[in-house]
């Protein structure tokens, strides 16, 4: 490696701290830079793939997450005006299952925090927490981040920098990367409670999809900040709705008792109402800036893939930014087919497959949604249909053909 090289990483979510962590793994120094002080606790981003999950075990992370998350095989469609279960599915029953069977729900704080305190305690990692990028300065032989902190203005000098710093992405501006695709018309309610949905159905498993013409909803478990379980239901709202009638507490109540309806109010831990995207950057590089994560790509949570493709950028990137630097491997062509890869992955399946899921669990057309529920059906019941239906869902197909990518 040349002498002083590093590798600059904007953003210390789960993407960045996973970059800058798998780039640590293979020797390459590392300055991670956070505009929060701590993580912020979020249950937003909660499901890990079996993909990702192969992907954390490699980075000697699976131990942590199985501790702190909760192991999911098994995944349901409900139908909520007839109260029925659609179907189930497995991934431990698939033909030929993935090393690891199953969705480890994972919250995107505690993936964070793991690693942070890991890169904290590793010299070779700078770690500037309260650090907000204001300029990035880049010539062929380096990239500059200017940075504003408690002490003043920095400037830091890396090889590469990568912006891992979300959605409304710093880095992507100032790169001036055009983040092409649209803003649906609804906003998304998020709402989180410590209510076990179990103990009113059975039918019901970790992380369950129901389907309605008016009003679908995603309900996933998560282990929650305590450890004893946090359920997230997540649906959309009407555009003309105002913060006030879908914050209100009868509102919120009505919301989780149309879809299980129990004696007794539930007891509301988070509440929180956000507009949803489908957005893929122009390109993921452009000189020595990268992107990866949602600052690359930001889609709606139905099917929960945005994290994951995020973490799959990550680690493909660390690999191609390790070649260059350690196996003084051409630049561009790499980081070129970087931007290829991870495009494809995004337009080919997680934009289609997320846009998709949300279409067929609102589905307004009585004759389509039938068709629809009932491909699902069959899908549950069929070994091969199965198989086909899980390997799209949990992005088994999407890293396996991205990866192919020349």
């Amino acid at each position: 490696m040349a002498s002083g090289s590093k590798v600059i990483v904007v953003g210390a979510g789960p993407v960045g701290t996973i970059a800058a962590y798998a780039l640590r793994r293979r020797g390459v120094p590392v300055v991670l830079v956070e505009a929060l002080l701590a993580p912020e606790i979020d249950c937003r981003a909660a499901s890990c793939h079996p993909p990702t999950i192969a992907m954390l075990a490699e980075l000697d992370l699976l131990e942590a997450g199985l501790e702190q998350g909760l192991v999911s095989p098994v995944f349901h469609y409900m139908d909520r005006p007839t109260g029925q279960r659609i179907a189930r599915f497995d991934i431990r029953e698939m033909q030929s299952p993935p090393e690891h069977p199953y969705v480890l729900q994972w919250e995107q704080y505690k993936i964070s925090a793991t690693i942070l305190e890991r890169l904290q305690a590793d010299a070779g990692c700078e770690v500037m927490m309260g650090a907000r990028l204001t300029e990035i300065i880049q010539d062929a032989d380096k990239v500059r981040a200017v940075l504003e902190t408690a002490e003043g203005v920095v400037e830091i000098d890396g090889d590469y920098l990568v912006g891992c710093d979300g959605g409304r992405s710093t880095v992507r501006r100032l790169a001036e990367i055009e983040f092409e695709g649209f803003t649906w018309p609804e906003r998304f309610l998020k709402v989180d409670t410590h209510f076990d949905f179990m103990s009113l159905r059975p039918d019901l498993s970790n992380r369950n999809y129901f389907s309605d013409p008016d009003e679908w909803m995603n309900l996933f478990k998560a282990r929650g900040p305590d450890g004893g379980g946090l359920w997230r239901a997540v649906s959309p709202t009407l555009p003309e709705q105002t913060d006030e009638e879908l914050l209100s507490p009868d509102a919120i109540e009505a919301r989780l008792q149309k879809f299980c309806p129990k004696d007794g109010p539930y007891e509301i831990a988070t509440v929180a109402l956000y507009r949803v995207h489908q957005r893929v950057a122009a390109t993921f590089n452009k000189g020595r800036v990268l992107l990866a994560g949602d600052a690359a790509h930001v889609n709606n949570p139905v099917g929960g893939m945005g994290m994951n493709g995020g973490i799959h950028d990550a680690v493909n990137l660390a690999a191609k930014l390790d070649d260059i630097l350690n196996g003084g491997a051409e630049a561009q062509p790499l980081l070129d087919r970087y931007s290829r890869q991870r495009r494809k992955a995004q337009t080919d399946f997680v934009q289609a497959q997320s846009i998709q899921n949300k279409k067929t669990l609102g589905e307004k057309d009585p004759e389509a949604r039938v068709k629809g529920l009932e491909a699902i059906r069959q899908a549950g019941l069929d070994p091969d249909l199965h198989d086909a239906f899980i390997g799209r869902a949990c992005l088994i197909d999407s890293v396996k053909v991205a990866d192919a990518v020349l």
